[in-house]
């Protein structure tokens, strides 16, 4: 038995008259593919718009931070400003602001409605605080609010940063896994399909054998029409999971549910690469079936 190459196994031949062109096994190979592939783009989606997210809340959530004043109301316009004048001085602190009554009523909006009377709540007073590149020394920060403000506490938003960076690199790698698996799956089904279509041959490939085929000859019949079954399977999957990625709804229109899902500048050519990858799978797959199959025929 010959070792062979791609070039060799791909190039058409006289053997390819035994694999049948049409039938179960070509279209479940068409459909394998097709389908396998339509699946990874949006799994391919997934894991690069979980990747941007992530990168997005990261950043936002290290460069800014919170300062929460709570005082008796005779005093905390003093306490707030005094806490400015001491972020104003901080090292690692670009800006510092507090927000007015109407960002600090759009902020609970969401939870207690557009019409929450927020000067009639004793709610504590938000300042923003942006960080430079070379960032701040957060505990002394802290001690130096409590010795000016008593009521000041510092929220660096750690706790809301790490949940939601494992939760995206979460999504990152399910989203890896699951084109791992779809390939596995596209493998598994080629693999049947091969196996049928030699099992279905079988007595045409004694008689090859008769007059002197080689195994190598008889398998590169079946790696060609299998590999160029899924190859063009694969690529009318690609464009339609492209087609239904560009047909999502924006983010306005999804009310953010969507933000970022799909591809931007040159990741749309990424999902053009699925094809080749589904042939890769479909050669490997039909060449390790076809000479198991060939060997139990002896």
């Amino acid at each position: 038995m010959t070792r062979l190459s791609l070039s060799r196994l791909l190039a058409p031949g006289p053997a390819d008259a035994v694999v049948p062109p049409s039938g179960h096994t070509a279209w479940l190979t068409l459909f394998t593919a097709g389908a396998m592939t339509f699946l990874a783009v949006f799994a391919l989606a997934l894991a690069l718009a979980s990747g941007r997210l992530a990168e997005r809340w990261a950043g936002a959530l290290e460069r800014t931070a919170t300062v929460r004043l709570s005082a008796p109301e005779d005093q905390i316009d003093r306490q707030v400003k005094a806490v400015l004048a001491l972020l104003s001085t901080t090292p690692g602190i670009a800006s510092a602001r507090a927000l007015d009554e109407e960002e600090q009523r759009k902020l609970l909006e969401p939870w207690f409605g557009p019409d929450l009377p927020v000067q009639a709540l004793p709610l504590p007073r938000l300042i923003e605080v942006v960080e430079d590149g070379a960032g701040y020394d957060a505990e002394g920060l802290r001690l130096r609010l409590t010795a000016e403000a008593p009521g000041a506490v510092l929220d660096d938003h750690a706790r809301w940063r790490r949940p939601l960076a494992v939760a995206a690199a979460r999504l990152v790698l399910l989203g890896w896994l699951s084109i791992g698996l779809i390939g596995l799956t596209m493998a598994a089904m080629i693999t049947l399909a091969a196996n049928a279509a030699l099992a279905a041959n079988a007595q045409v490939i004694r008689v090859l054998r008769l007059v002197g085929a080689r195994d190598s000859y008889i398998a590169r019949a079946f790696v060609r029409r299998f590999t160029l079954r899924a190859l063009a399977g694969a690529g009318v999957g690609a464009v339609a999971g492209m087609i239904g990625i560009a047909a999502l709804p924006g983010a306005e229109a999804a009310g953010g549910f969507l933000t970022g899902l799909g591809f931007q500048g040159a990741g749309w050519l990424l999902p053009l690469l699925l094809p080749f990858l589904a042939g890769g799978v479909a050669f490997a797959a039909t060449r390790a079936a076809a000479f198991r199959k060939l060997r139990e025929f002896h």
